[in-house]
């Protein structure tokens, strides 16, 4: 299967183009390098002995992406293309509507252009917003909390519009969780360009020395510890759940929905220690404020997945932070620049 993989450059898209590889697929990979660099390609072809075709450009570029679907015979897209950052959606959400909201619309326009019918698109537990109660199932009321979730929610409600006006096209929805942890050989992993948004690459540039401390944003919530809990879900495992939604419903027309997570909620004190534990290193910490926005807890019920895609998380908690410790600790300033 011949798969167009926007964003591949990116932390997930890389790993998932490393697992489709494996299993005997043909990621063809278009990003920017906005937040990725070129020696990503590097690692893939050293773990893998291949080297995919990548074109370095962008998803609202309408004539580029119909010369890339020309080059290629592409049978499904992976859309993983698009910024994240929360704080920064809050402080540029014109970037972020026209990058995630009208860039998804020029790749479907193409798409459509081009036949192909399959899309697996990368969006996020935000769009649960606050829940109501843990853990989430797929029929829970979605909302969104600042403009990065508005985006991704936006995204899926035009999607399924247009599901709804094609119905012979597969498009699948993934919400994910919060990925963490690297590639067990250690080559590839989480490298935010500046300072990190997420807890795991924050905990293990603390560790490796080039933070000072983490910012443990409240620990007053009512929760094992007073510390917000979240389902961390091992990179890996989330690149396995896009390969499973290509297999069992990327022919498969129709809407399709799935929380890829664990099950299972760890507070971020419990991933400070298991950090520690993995690393042998003491990570700093200090108590700040509560980030507005932010919510108690938050975790999955990911029994859909595993029901209709045959797809679970395998990797344990100890398994992420033994694995980003060694990719932190081997690559201590991310990748290199070429």
């Amino acid at each position: 299967m011949r798969v167009l993989v926007t964003g591949g450059m990116g932390y997930i898209g890389s790993h998932t183009c490393v697992q489709m590889i494996e299993a005997g697929m043909t990621p063809i990979i278009l990003d920017n390098l906005y937040n990725s660099k070129s020696s990503v390609l590097d690692r893939i072809e050293a773990l893998t002995n291949v080297r995919p075709a990548f074109y370095q450009g962008d998803i609202r570029d309408r004539a580029f992406l119909d010369a890339v679907f020309k080059e290629n015979d592409v049978e499904a897209v992976i859309h993983f293309a698009g910024l994240k950052a929360v704080g920064e959606s809050v402080e540029k959400p014109l970037e972020y509507y026209d990058n995630n909201v009208h860039g998804s619309l020029v790749l479907v326009e193409a798409m459509r252009a081009a036949g192909v019918n399959s899309l697996i698109f990368s969006s996020s537990a935000t769009v649960y917003g606050d829940p109501a109660s843990v853990p989430i199932t797929e029929d829970f009321p979605t909302s969104a909390t600042n403009p990065y979730g508005r985006s991704k929610l936006m995204v899926e409600e035009c999607l399924t519009d247009i599901q709804h006006a094609y119905p012979e096209m597969s498009i699948t929805l993934l919400r994910y969780f919060n990925p963490v942890g690297s590639h067990q050989s250690g080559t590839m992993g989480e490298d935010p360009q500046g300072i990190p948004n997420n807890l795991m690459p924050f905990i293990s540039q603390v560790a490796v020395g080039r933070r000072e401390s983490l910012a443990v944003f409240g620990n007053d919530y009512p929760t094992v510890d007073g510390t917000g809990v979240r389902d961390y879900i091992h990179v890996v495992d989330l690149a396995d759940g896009h390969l499973a939604a290509l297999n069992y419903k990327g022919k498969d027309a129709g809407l399709h929905i799935y929380n890829l997570g664990t099950g299972n909620g760890s507070s971020v004190l419990e991933m400070v220690d298991a950090f520690s534990k993995a690393s042998g290193v003491e990570v700093k910490y200090h108590i700040a404020d509560r980030r507005p926005g932010d919510i108690a807890e938050c975790w999955a019920d990911p029994a859909k997945a595993k029901a209709e895609l045959h797809w679970e998380a395998k990797h344990t908690v100890e398994d992420m932070t033994a694995d980003t410790w060694r990719w932190q600790s081997t690559n201590p300033s991310g990748y290199p620049d070429a």
